[in-house]
């Protein structure tokens, strides 16, 4: 990579990582959009996968004792059947319609977050966990943002802040294992570049996790929906773009 593409991904990578210290989410949907729009998404998803899945045992390990273990055992079988039919479409569709999905998928999920009200949290039926987690491993799998589905429905079913965090860093630390073990079979792991890639974004993405994880106490729910949402808009309009020009 030239100097320019290193400055540009450390720069996503310290804003995605602090959005996930903050809210336990939030890394996937920010960073592969935006490196998207200057790396192949084929190898953005692949690299994307080491790093969230050691963000996501670092977060969901610091606060263990707060995740909610029942939602994690309905959450998890149809997170892997939807991995693996996520991971199948990524090797086979082509790169302009991969980014035009993305960037529709982004901006939806933005929108929504930004018309939710708290008013509007009531609780969820616990049979939702099984299309949840279909689309959240789908969507993981294909484009490594599988957050969005999960966030909606735990975030319907757990009110308390810490909890919720917890308990989606636990999901998508899950998620993630299912996709080493998918991806490696796929031979999408099997390259140098993106272990090696991981291991130096290493010491920037701990960093933003801690100062994101200092500032998670200052901020409500809604004001971390609010403000990823806003980054996603963006994001999602520029996929767009470069996917159609």
């Amino acid at each position: 990579m030239t100097p320019p593409d290193i400055a540009y991904a450390a720069t996503v990578l310290l804003l995605a990582y602090f959005v996930r210290g903050i809210s336990g989410f939030g890394s996937g949907l920010i960073a592969v959009p935006l490196l998207a729009l200057r790396f192949p998404l084929p190898e953005v998803v692949p690299f994307m996968l080491i790093a969230d899945f050691g963000a996501s045992a670092l977060v969901g390990g610091l606060s263990f004792r707060h995740v909610d273990w029942p939602e994690i055992r309905r959450l998890l079988p149809a997170t892997v059947i939807g991995v693996v039919l996520g991971t199948h479409l990524l090797v086979s569709l082509p790169p302009s319609l991969l980014l035009t999905i993305l960037g529709l998928f982004v901006l939806a999920f933005a929108v929504r977050t930004l018309l939710f009200h708290p008013h509007d949290l009531t609780p969820a039926s616990k049979h939702w966990a099984y299309p949840a987690a279909l689309s959240g491993g789908a969507v993981s799998g294909l484009f490594g943002t599988g957050g969005p589905p999960y966030v909606i429905y735990l975030s319907h079913r757990i009110r308390d802040k810490g909890m919720l965090r917890a308990t989606i860093s636990v999901v998508l630390f899950l998620d993630g294992l299912v996709r080493i073990v998918t991806f490696l079979l796929t031979g999408l792991l099997l390259g140098t570049t993106v272990w090696r890639n991981a291991l130096i974004a290493a010491p920037l993405i701990v960093a933003a996790l801690y100062l994101g994880s200092h500032v998670h106490a200052r901020l409500t729910h809604r004001q971390i929906l609010q403000g990823v949402s806003l980054l996603l808009l963006g994001s999602g309009a520029a996929l767009l773009v470069k996917a159609w020009l």
